[in-house]
């Protein structure tokens, strides 16, 4: 972790995505002492999903508290707390409710610091979840990074590990004035994962988490874990592939991403999001503005379809990327569309990371 990331005392070998997560604001709450939480349910018995248990016991309902179901005023209240020097933690259980507070986002958050020539900044974390269970349908499964990573004054982060997490969450509250939104995929939150990993010096960026010589995964969210998975069944038949997890995908690390496409000459985008004007896309801008002279084979990318989210579950496994569609897509681009790579017999990553019994 990052020399200024905040005291969580020792840290043990694994730690859940969840407990990253109220880890991270418990020292958030006690290094600062102007950090609130808000949002709905974060005071309840479920804590969103675990990730804010205790912390309204610990710290009071001052600081810790539920909000109404008024997205955009509410976080109208959040933005005018960092216009006056506090720092507000906001969690909508889910990314789609954002979507009623654009206008406060988008037009006040976002412009604040450019508008009054950084006399006024907007110190803020809005935290929204993403991810598939079944039965959730069309308006509670969007994934919307990329509407908020074009807009200038926006930093959007997906975090794939405690890890990130933990340092992400460090250095933000202690040194960005800028509204960061952080974007958590639901699967993760009960996944326990190995502390050793090596973070950044800086934590908004990019990072190369496998190396390989035959192609490049780019990868956000959860699509980094398959990205690993895929990774381990493609070296058992001689594809060795690269991952960079994209994390904070409105300020992409373009050295690194060029770097490792001009080694391998392939690329590979997996995102949790739809492919046109995507994240994805955006990807691809970077390596055809730069150097397209370094892919040796088109670009491949994987995404959700272009649809609303299907309620059925089985619907909902052909909607979302699998593991076998990524495989495929990496093996194709490596060794063509006869590439003789068995695919792994596995359709729907809600069964893998989290077997749900019903919808939602």
């Amino acid at each position: 972790m990052s020399s200024e990331s905040l005291n969580t005392g020792a840290m043990p070998d694994t730690l859940s995505y969840g407990e990253a997560l109220r880890l991270a604001m418990r020292d958030a709450l006690a290094c600062r002492p102007d950090t609130i939480i808000m949002g709905q349910g974060v005071d309840d018995h479920k804590g969103t999903f675990g990730t804010t248990l205790g912390l309204a016991g610990e710290f009071g309902a001052d600081r810790v508290f539920d909000t109404p179901l008024a997205e955009e005023g509410m976080t109208g209240i959040a933005i005018g707390a960092a216009l006056n020097g506090l720092y507000p933690i906001m969690t909508h259980i889910r990314a789609d409710f954002v979507l009623l507070a654009m206008n406060q986002i988008v037009n006040l958050a976002a412009k604040y610091r450019y508008m009054f020539g950084g006399c006024f900044e907007v110190p803020m974390m809005i935290r929204m979840v993403v991810g598939r269970s079944w039965g959730q349908g069309a308006q509670h499964s969007q994934s919307p990074q990329s509407l908020f990573a074009h807009i200038p004054g926006l930093i959007v982060v997906t975090p794939s590990s405690p890890r990130a997490i933990l340092s992400t969450y460090a250095h933000a509250v202690r040194h960005v004035r800028n509204p960061i939104l952080c974007i958590e995929h639901r699967l993760m939150y009960g996944l326990d994962f190995h502390m050793d990993e090596e973070m950044p010096a800086d934590p908004l960026t990019s990072r190369r988490i496998r190396r390989g010589r035959d192609l490049t995964i780019v990868a956000t969210s959860i699509m980094t874990l398959e990205a690993q998975r895929a990774a381990r069944h493609l070296a058992d038949f001689g594809i060795e592939a690269e991952i960079i997890d994209l994390h904070c995908v409105s300020h992409p690390d373009h050295d690194l991403i060029m770097d490792s496409v001009r080694r391998t000459g392939r690329l590979l985008v997996a995102d949790t999001s739809w492919l046109p004007y995507g994240t994805a896309a955006e990807i691809c801008r970077i390596v055809a503005e730069r150097d397209p002279s370094a892919l040796k084979a088109p670009v491949a990318t994987l995404g959700m379809a272009p649809a609303s989210c299907p309620t059925a579950k089985s619907l909902e496994d052909v909607f979302y990327p699998s593991l076998r569609d990524l495989v495929d897509r990496a093996a194709r681009l490596v060794r063509g569309g006869n590439h003789g790579i068995p695919l792994p017999d596995e359709r729907s990553m809600a069964d893998v990371y989290k077997r749900f019994k019903g919808p939602f």
